[in-house]
Order: structure tokens, then C-alpha cells, then sequence
């Protein structure tokens, strides 16, 4: 391209130095000038010729055709300056289109580069895609330099600069739900399929037990919008004589047994999100679980993410706060996410009954965490169970569901993770004004919103302290509902309170149960 331009230029300068050149032969080989006609012109083959005239008219007219000639050849100077300018011009504009192809060639190198490595990162993932080829989101526009036209570049073309939005990485998650003879599943699905912002992101699969046939239909209508498969094994299992009331608990960890394998094993999936048939999803629920899978995946100390608070009911909550995390060391459940690691872990050693019960133990907790929500992300609509509605008309049915959506992912959680977490946490509780229950009760003597603290120092006094202030008072393996460290946040009477064991809290009291 550059050797065109020089010999165009080359060019250029060989017609101006030809043009002169026909010029002086024109010049040179004029014939002579004649009689001057009636238009002022020349007419060849006149009587008098150039040079014979000896009079004073004819050095007049000598005269005048000289002046004429100098004329022309000042006019086809001009001429010849301007084409010179022109290209003058032209070699400029050239040089600087040259300068700026060479810099947006390099900002094309860096750039692919640029977008190579994290290429190389999230490829191994296979839980890992581009946010760019999901459902309603755009693909990233590449900005070049437009090619200049042959004349003065303008400011804003000269510095136009090369950008390729990175989208950021998003991940699989599969939605395991686990069914059985529930029709009302169609109000769970209903809701997941509702707010389920891409199926690429979020294959929900619907695992059914029991073999019920109206379910399986209203399983079976979604069509490709879910993947339906069952559990084959549908026969009682043997269990002591006073377990047999019990029957549907074993029933219920077999199915989650087989359920986990096939989404981890047969569908090689490395996390999952279980919820049952009888929950109901807040419209935030998959930003929710998108935003905190990396935050799980980063910290050993956690072992799942829960969309549920066992202690979410109206008055308990700040509904102001519905961005609000916390880590919690009990186990929560009703729509909780796990890594394949954790199954890989848990699976060899699955109990045959109980196994909310059992992830509670220490044995399989390992001090480890979960995240939860200030606001739950998930509510229960399902009195009818093998729980026989224990717990629903006391708690369940009043826990507060999230309403508002909460944009989690475009937000900084690293706070969560356990080194930062702590220090945070306990200083805030620690430095919490210590009141007696008494006060929080009556709250004459208490100014301000809080955070106030109500210190137990047993498990009675747990108890007593936990019903009064309304909060759940079980204990599984010595942790309280929703506790971290021991300590149990809530708002009362719209002031935030911690019921807190002594400041130097170390570990549980596993007899606590």
C-alpha cells in the first residue's frame, strides 16, 4: 500500500515537469501572427507576416502578444502550484493514516491477547460460560478506526480508541427439584420457570419419588421446559418397628440420594440448588444463588448457601435490609446450594433417615458455615408432609418472603468470607450495648435502634431468653436456628438485638441438643 502511494507521488511530480514541457513546445512552436481579424483573434494565412511589418503597428501588436503569453504562463503556473499543494496535502493525510493503522494493529494484538487468557481460565470450568451467548444479553460490539477519506482527519476520528467489553463469567446452576405426590408442584415450577432469567444458566430438573401419577402428569406438562426423571426404587424399606411411623423420612433420603448422584454423576454438573415442591422462589432467587456460588467456592470454611431464615418471620426482620448476608453455622436447608465436592465428601456415608438432622451433626459439619439471607428467598406453602405440618402453623407460615429484587452480582460479597467476616462481626456484637431482656421488653430506658445485646450463658437460659424475644429455641448439636458464633440476630420490636454467649466464645456445647 505504501509503495502505490510513493509511485502516485512519483506520478504526480512527472506530469507537472511534462506539462511545462508541452507548454514551452507550444510556446516555441506558435506559428506567426497574421492580420488581426474582427474578433480581436488571429487569422493564419494573412498577407502579413510574423516580423515583416516594420511599422509602428506592428510593434505594437509584438508587444501586446508578449504580455498575452506572459499572462498564460502565469495562469498555468498557478495552476501547477495548487496541484502541487494538493498532493503535498494528500502525502500528509497519508502518513498519519499510516501512523494510526500501525496503532490500532497493536491495540488489535494486545487486545486478543487480553481476551486469550481469561479464555484459558474459564475453559477447564465446566460450569462456565459467556455471559455474551445467553438469552437477552448482547454480544460485545469490537470499536475500529473507520478507513480516513484523502482529506484532513478530524479530532475526533484521530483519536478514536479500540475497546472490547469483557463480559464477565457466569455459571450453570441446575435447580434439583425434588417432588413426589404433590400436584401443588405446578405453584414451585410456575414460579422457578417465572423468574428464571436464562435455561441455558438454570436447567431445572424435577426429580419425582413415589410413583404418583396426577403429579407426574403436571410434571410431564412443562414439557422441554424441565427434565422430568424418577426414581425407580418405589418398594418400603425395612426399618425397626418403632421407626415404621418414620417410613417417609427413609423414603425421602433415599430419593435425595439417588437425585444428587444423577445431577453430579449422570448429568456432570459440579453444583446444584435443591428445593422441594412445596417452596415458593422470590423473584432475586437465581441472582441470589449466581452472586454467592463463587463466594463457596472460594472459601473452605463454607460448605453451602441457603436462601432460607429459620427465624424469618415479619417482625423478626428489617425489611430495609433485603440486601443483607450473613454467615450462620446451622444448617438451614428449603433451597440450598452444594458443591459436587461436598457430595463427593457426604454421599459414601448418607444416612438412611433424618438427613437435615444429620448434616447438623459436628461429624459432618467440620466447623464449617453457610451463608443465609436477612430476607428469606424462599418460602413454604406445604402444611401437607411426613412432618405432619410440625413447625408450619407456629413458624413457617409467617416467614417473610423477599419481594424486591436485589442485583447480588453486581455487588462486592467478599466481605462473607470467613478472614474478613469475623473480626467484623464479632466487634459488632461485642460492642453492642448489654441490656437485660427486661429492658427490651418494656424499652422505656432504651434510646436508638440499637444493636443492643442480650447475653445467655447456658442452654436453659437460651431457651428462656430465645422464647420470650420470639425466636426459635432448638438447638441441634448445641447451635442455635440462624447462629454464627453463638450468636443469634434478629430485630425486636424494630431494634436489633444479638443474643450473644459471652464475649472469648470458643466452641459449642455439643450436649446442648
Amino acid at each position: 500500500m505504501v509503495r502505490k502511494k510513493s509511485s502516485f507521488i512519483l506520478c504526480g511530480a512527472f506530469l507537472f515537469v511534462a506539462w511545462n514541457a508541452l507548454l514551452l513546445l507550444y510556446l516555441w512552436g506558435r506559428p506567426p501572427i497574421g492580420r488581426l481579424g474582427d474578433g480581436g483573434g488571429v487569422e493564419p494565412g494573412g498577407k502579413e507576416e510574423w516580423g515583416a511589418g516594420r511599422g509602428k503597428m506592428g510593434q505594437i501588436n509584438l508587444a501586446e502578444e508578449m504580455i498575452r503569453l506572459a499572462e498564460e504562463v502565469e495562469v498555468h503556473l498557478d495552476t501547477q502550484k495548487k496541484l502541487l499543494k494538493q498532493i503535498e496535502i494528500h502525502r500528509e493525510v497519508w502518513a498519519r493514516q499510516k501512523d494510526l493503522g500501525k496503532r490500532e494493529t497493536g491495540s488489535n494484538i494486545k487486545e486478543a491477547g487480553d481476551q486469550q487468557q481469561p479464555q484459558k481460565t474459564l475453559r477447564p470450568l465446566r460450569n462456565s460460560v459467556d455471559a455474551a451467548d445467553q438469552t437477552n444479553t448482547q454480544r460485545p460490539v469490537h470499536e475500529v478506526a473507520p478507513s480516513l477519506p484523502l482529506e484532513e482527519p478530524s479530532e475526533k476520528i484521530r483519536n478514536i480508541k479500540v475497546t472490547t467489553p469483557i463480559p464477565s463469567p457466569k455459571f450453570i446452576i441446575p435447580i434439583l427439584v425434588i417432588a413426589c405426590d404433590r400436584v401443588t408442584v405446578k405453584r414451585s415450577l410456575d414460579r422457578l420457570i417465572s423468574y428464571r432469567p436464562s435455561t441455558e444458566l438454570y436447567p431445572i430438573i424435577v426429580s419425582q419419588d413415589c410413583g404418583h401419577a396426577d403429579t407426574a402428569r403436571v410434571i410431564g406438562s412443562y414439557g422441554d421446559q424441565v427434565t422430568h426423571i424418577k426414581q425407580p426404587d418405589l418398594a418400603d424399606i425395612k426399618v425397626r418397628p418403632e421407626h415404621r411411623k418414620f417410613q417417609g423420612y427413609y423414603k425421602i433420603a433415599r430419593h435425595y440420594r439417588w437425585a444428587l448422584n444423577q445431577v453430579f454423576n449422570t448429568f456432570s454438573q459440579s453444583t446444584v440448588v435443591i428445593v422441594e415442591d412445596d417452596l415458593e422462589v422470590a423473584p432475586d432467587f437465581f441472582e441470589y444463588f449466581q452472586a454467592l456460588y463463587p463466594i463457596l467456592r472460594s472459601d473452605p470454611t463454607l460448605w453451602c448457601v441457603s436462601a432460607w431464615n429459620d427465624n424469618g418471620r415479619d417482625a423478626l426482620v428489617d425489611p430495609s435490609k433485603t440486601e443483607l448476608l450473613y454467615r450462620t453455622d446451622f444448617f438451614p436447608g428449603l433451597g440450598w446450594m452444594l458443591l459436587k465436592e461436598l457430595w463427593d465428601e457426604l454421599e459414601p456415608k448418607w444416612p438412611s433417615a433424618f438427613w437435615d438432622d444429620w448434616m447438623r451433626q459436628p461429624e459432618q459439619r467440620k466447623n464449617r458455615s453457610c451463608i443465609r439471607p436477612e430476607i428469606s428467598r424462599t418460602i413454604t406453602f406445604g402444611r401437607k408432609g411426613v412432618s405432619l405440618g410440625q413447625f408450619f402453623d407456629q413458624y413457617l407460615r409467617y416467614i417473610r418472603l423477599n419481594t424486591e429484587f436485589v442485583p447480588f452480582t453486581k455487588q462486592d460479597l467478599s466481605f462473607l468470607l470467613k478472614e474478613k467476616y469475623d473480626e467484623i462481626f464479632v466487634q459488632e456484637v461485642y460492642s453492642a450495648t448489654l441490656v437485660k431482656i427486661e429492658d427490651l421488653q418494656h424499652g422505656g430506658n432504651l434510646k436508638g435502634p440499637g444493636p443492643y445485646r442480650v447475653q445467655y450463658s447456658s442452654r436453659d437460659s437460651f431457651k428462656v431468653f430465645a422464647r420470650n424475644l420470639g425466636v426459635m429455641d432448638d438447638l441441634k448439636s448445641g447451635v442455635p436456628r440462624t447462629g454464627y458464633r453463638g450468636v443469634v440476630s434478629f430485630l425486636h420490636r424494630g431494634r436489633r438485638v444479638f443474643l450473644a454467649p459471652p464475649e472469648g466464645w470458643t466452641q459449642y456445647d455439643v450436649s446442648w441438643s
